[in-house]
């Protein structure tokens, strides 16, 4: 024991901060005997550990159609993504059942002499949705179609309700997209997924098609569609760019915002939602996680146009490995907690995984 007031010699040792403290232990005895990297030392050991993994089955492509027929147009702002007349759709349709991907998701490009500022052409029953869905339900039944029913293809501002006074009416929307959905699933639409953002429209769908006997159409909510940036392509392929006026940000959520996200969730599962989607998909990875663990539900996320044309651009311009990036981001929706994803890169990724 040290007494106080005696003097004591001390011993000073030195050592070099690259030296380890002991030459005599090993990487073993520093980390207890773990080394992680003995689970990524071959491919079959990398493949026995993996967390999580992509298959056809996560994938919905997301398609633009056209009137007319024998007819493709190339989408300049999405390479290798195209429009497609209902009977070229149906011979594509045809080619993604026999490589098993899932579910279709149809989006109009209306001839802008059927556009208006109510939209009421999506109330057409022979409308180019509609004849869509017919026709693919009869060429290829055993894939699924969901179907939109926002104004947006049908309005000549853009809009995805109505406007009035420059202003997004709520209720007369949704009450023009309620008779839409019935529309669509009379059709032959499998799941309606209305994109719109609308106060009440999912409890308002859920009771028509209740109401009319379509209890076994299921809804895929947008429930949390953000105010993003990230659509300026998908825009271009329907046709809306040039005639939206304003923005969405009056119905759409804000990027900042997560827990608001949250409580859109929880009132569209009140209201009769079947699935959940997050919009975009990559900026908000959290969100999907967030909504996968406070929910439970089957939870989708689209990988919009703009994070599909930045890959393609990047490829093209030698920056990245476009594949790689592909299915890298596609995984990142997959441990995220997305049980599937649409997205513009499905016919591609599941040649490559039947392959």
């Amino acid at each position: 024991m040290l007494q106080p007031g005696k003097l004591y010699k001390c011993k000073v040792v030195t050592m070099n901060k690259h030296q380890p403290f002991s030459k005599s232990r090993s990487v073993d005895e520093i980390t207890g005997h773990r080394r992680l990297r003995r689970n990524r030392k071959a491919d079959w050991s990398r493949r026995l550990v993996r967390e999580n993994t992509l298959t056809v089955d996560d994938l919905i492509w997301p398609v633009f159609v056209i009137e007319g027929d024998g007819r493709e147009e190339k989408i300049d702002a999405m390479p290798g993504i195209s429009r497609y007349s209902v009977d070229m759709l149906v011979r594509e349709v045809e080619r993604m059942a026999k490589l098993g991907i899932a579910a279709i998701a149809p989006f109009p490009n209306v001839d802008l002499s059927r556009r208006n500022a109510t939209g009421s052409e999506i109330l057409n029953p022979d409308n180019l949705i509609c004849q869509t869905i017919r026709a693919v339900k009869q060429a290829v039944p055993e894939i699924g179609i969901i179907t939109d029913a926002a104004l947006d293809p049908f309005t000549d501002h853009g809009h995805d309700g109505i406007l009035q006074d420059g202003i997004i009416v709520n209720d007369a929307s949704v009450e023009q997209i309620t008779r839409a959905a019935l529309l669509q699933a009379e059709a032959g639409s499998d799941v309606i997924a209305p994109s719109d953002m609308m106060d009440g429209r999912i409890g308002a769908i859920r009771e028509a098609l209740d109401g009319a006997g379509f209890q076994d159409v299921s809804i895929m909510s947008y429930t949390a569609k953000y105010a993003s940036a990230f659509y300026g392509p998908y825009r271009e392929a329907i046709n809306t760019g040039g005639l939206l006026k304003g923005d969405k940000r009056s119905y759409y959520i804000d990027p900042g915002n997560s827990d608001e996200a949250m409580r859109e969730a929880e009132t569209d599962i009140a209201e009769g939602a079947d699935m959940l989607m997050v919009k975009p998909g990559l900026p908000y990875l959290d969100i999907i996680r967030r909504m996968k663990d406070e929910f439970a539900m089957p939870t989708y996320a689209y990988q919009v146009s703009g994070e599909y044309s930045m890959i393609e651009a990047a490829h093209a311009n030698g920056w990245v490995d476009g594949e790689r990036v592909m299915m890298e981001s596609l995984l990142a929706f997959k441990r995220a907690g997305a049980d599937g994803i649409l997205t513009y890169f499905a016919p591609r990724v599941a040649e490559m995984l039947k392959g």
